[in-house]
């Protein structure tokens, strides 16, 4: 469902320190998202939404990623109306992501699923 928020990324100064707050917090069981330049913990809400921890010392605030049919025709409305939307970006085998921002400085997500994405 477009518009549907699916994932929630929470940047920290200390990545282990937050995965320890959040998972004592809510119960949520972390593991390292393999071949990430960084660390980024990843943990499921339900079968179609997730969140991760990821290590940033300058981000501040969590992103959210809303749902989209299509990445490009989703980022081409966000600067239509006003906004910021970066290039499409692939996660292999799983789909594609764009930076956002809307017109009053609020950064979010876009993300299409497509299983055949790649680099």
């Amino acid at each position: 469902m477009a518009g549907k928020p699916v994932h929630v990324e929470i940047p920290a100064r200390d990545a282990t320190r937050a995965s320890a707050f959040w998972s004592s917090l809510f119960g949520w069981e972390l593991q390292a998202f393999e071949g990430a330049p960084s660390p980024y913990l990843m943990t499921r809400f339900s079968d179609e939404s997730g969140g991760a921890i990821y290590e940033d010392p300058s981000a501040q605030g969590m992103r959210v990623y809303f749902d989209v049919d299509d990445i490009e025709a989703g980022a081409s409305k966000v600067r239509e109306l006003g906004g910021e939307a970066g290039d499409r970006m692939p996660v292999p085998t799983m789909g594609w992501f764009a930076h956002c921002t809307d017109p009053s400085g609020n950064e979010f997500g876009l993300w299409q699923t497509d299983p055949s994405a790649s680099m």
